[in-house]
């Protein structure tokens, strides 16, 4: 029986059954870029934008009725905001035009790709209307979904 390779939402440091290296190779992730994602990561969480603050003082400590994780590494990128239980990431910017929302569109292409939902939202549209965006985020997550399972034969291809 061929062994199954599984991916996980967690960052690198939360792997507990395997080594950070074997993680990182999991997502085809060097361990030297997974270290300077996860040290960017860090940087980004300390810093936030104004957006990502009004939308985090709406989504912390289970507000809509799920754990979610700020700035975290996923595979070559780093997310927002993760709900892990739920797959579902939500992202602040890269709707407008130029070199950002083409980097935008390949990341939401990559995560998609394993099965991750991606929600993203203008800095616009969270000042303008963040109730609007919560809901939107809200009825994402109470939508049904199928966790995706990945297995050796399937990466190999």
């Amino acid at each position: 029986m061929a062994e199954r390779k599984t991916l996980s939402l967690g960052s690198l440091d939360q792997q507990t059954s395997r080594g950070a290296a074997e993680a990182a190779r999991a997502w085809n992730v060097s361990p030297k870029r997974a270290a300077a994602l996860k040290e960017r990561a860090r940087s980004n969480r300390r810093e936030p934008s104004e957006a990502q603050k009004l939308l985090w003082s709406r989504m912390a400590d289970k507000q809509l009725g799920f754990t979610f994780n700020r700035e975290v590494v996923m595979g070559s990128t780093i997310v927002d905001f993760a709900c892990k239980s739920r797959w579902l990431v939500v992202e602040v910017g890269g709707t407008g035009e130029g070199s950002e929302a083409t980097l935008a569109a390949l990341s939401d292409r990559k995560l998609t790709e394993v099965g991750v939902r991606v929600l993203r939202f203008s800095e616009a549209q969270i000042f303008e209307d963040v109730d609007g965006v919560l809901e939107a985020i809200r009825a994402e997550l109470s939508q049904p979904f199928e966790k995706p399972h990945f297995t050796a034969e399937r990466d190999a291809v």
